[in-house]
């Protein structure tokens, strides 16, 4: 199953300390209806058949509906809607997008501490207005897919949220180490934990989300600090190869981008016996934590 990755928007209602679109939200106007349908014919052809609407927050568009109803129209069988979900507190908003065939949800939700999360978002009730619309679409029996961004202001709570995502009912869950971009860039000391640190409480949120029958993953976690962890790996067991329709370009291929663009190795990667298959960390993290906590696995 081929998918595409579509932004649609470059604003959104956040402002969060870790994002990793820095301003593109004044840089770039928002797609029109007409390029939207025009990338949802032009990837059928290729076979398309599953469509993730993203970026930054495609629930202001104000043609989503529109976009959803349509790749439904051109039998794009799996929709997906990526956001950060606090316009789902509205239940008929829910059961909007729904009807017009959305039938996925990957939402974001990054601290077990409503405060924390709101301070770090930049918005106030952020927390209790995701938490509203997950009990909104547990109640509609809809699939969820929640991301966690981890920090150092989150990683010890990673275990309280995974069983927070169970209680809400969610499908899936992964823990995404911080991708060290523009506004996470800028706050690089702030937010960014290091790999060795977060380990203890990924391996025990990922043992919560297991025990309870969950799919759970992490994100940019290599390899060497997976022990016994690694059906967890997310870029080797679950991701599809996507397309991305970015601001600037499209990425034909999002998994060789990564290899080739954000991902760097050192010398003990190059003897790993994982080193086929291991994407390494995001190549600014060794730029402050240096290479000593990833260890060839022999």
């Amino acid at each position: 199953m081929k998918r595409i990755d579509l932004k649609v928007w470059f604003d959104c209602n956040n402002m969060c300390l870790f994002c990793v679109q820095g301003d593109k939200r004044f840089k770039h106007k928002p797609r029109t209806k007409e390029e939207i349908f025009a990338k949802l014919e032009e990837w059928k052809k290729d076979w398309a058949t599953w469509v993730v609407f993203t970026w930054w927050e495609p629930t202001v568009h104000p043609d989503i509906i529109e976009a959803i109803k349509y790749a439904k129209k051109i039998w794009y069988t799996s929709i997906q809607i990526q956001t950060n979900w606090r316009a789902f507190a509205d239940y008929n908003y829910c059961l909007e997008l729904i009807e017009a065939w959305v039938n996925e949800f990957a939402p974001s939700l990054h601290w077990f501490n409503p405060e924390t999360h709101d301070m770090l978002v930049w918005v106030p009730w952020a927390w209790k207005k995701t938490v509203v619309w997950l009990a909104n679409l547990q109640k509609l029996k809809q699939f969820v897919l929640m991301n966690t961004v981890i920090t150092k202001q989150n990683y010890k709570e990673l275990p309280n949220l995974a069983t927070l995502f169970i209680k809400l009912g969610v499908s899936q869950f992964q823990l995404a180490f911080i991708h060290i971009l523009w506004s996470a860039d800028k706050n690089k000391i702030e937010i960014v934990p290091k790999k060795s640190d977060i380990i203890p409480y990924v391996h025990k949120a990922l043992d919560i989300g297991k025990k309870c029958g969950i799919i759970c993953m992490t994100e940019a976690v290599p390899f060497c600090l997976m022990k016994w962890y690694e059906w967890a790996i997310a870029e080797y067991n679950f991701m599809p190869e996507t397309e991305v329709f970015d601001a600037e370009c499209t990425i034909e291929s999002y998994a060789e981008y990564r290899w080739n663009e954000w991902k760097a190795k050192w010398s003990q990667c190059k003897i790993c016996k994982y080193k086929n298959i291991c994407e390494w960390p995001w190549k600014e993290y060794p730029e402050i934590y240096g290479w000593d906590e990833f260890i060839a696995v022999k």
